[in-house]
């Protein structure tokens, strides 16, 4: 694999590397949306969400577009929200292991 390509994988995954961020691509799933409509659905300051969006808008991650004083954000690839659903799958996984293993636990101290 081209050392640009890992390159690029792993600011990419940096760039997803927040919780704030992440949460601000789910709400992007359901459309498009400026500043002030992001803040109100995650009860965070205006800077901070502006702040997470930069990071998403120099990773290319999301695109703004100006529409007179405001900022109407979206997700540049809609692949990317594939990517989410995969890491639920991964997260749903791991916790069903972890159910596994404490059933097996509680079944051999019975």
């Amino acid at each position: 694999m081209p050392q640009e390509l890992q390159s690029f994988k792993a600011e990419f995954f940096k760039a997803l590397a927040n919780p704030l961020r992440i949460r601000i691509l789910e709400l992007l799933r359901d459309g498009d949306k400026y500043v002030h409509e992001l803040q109100e659905h995650m009860g965070v300051d205006n800077a901070v969400v502006s702040q997470q969006l930069a990071v998403l808008r120099n990773k290319q991650i999301v695109v703004g577009v100006k529409e007179g004083t405001k900022v109407m954000y979206s997700v540049k690839d809609p692949l990317l929200f594939e990517l989410l659903d995969i890491a639920k799958r991964i997260f749903n996984n791991s916790l069903n292991d972890t159910i596994q293993m404490l059933q097996e636990i509680n079944d051999e101290s019975r």
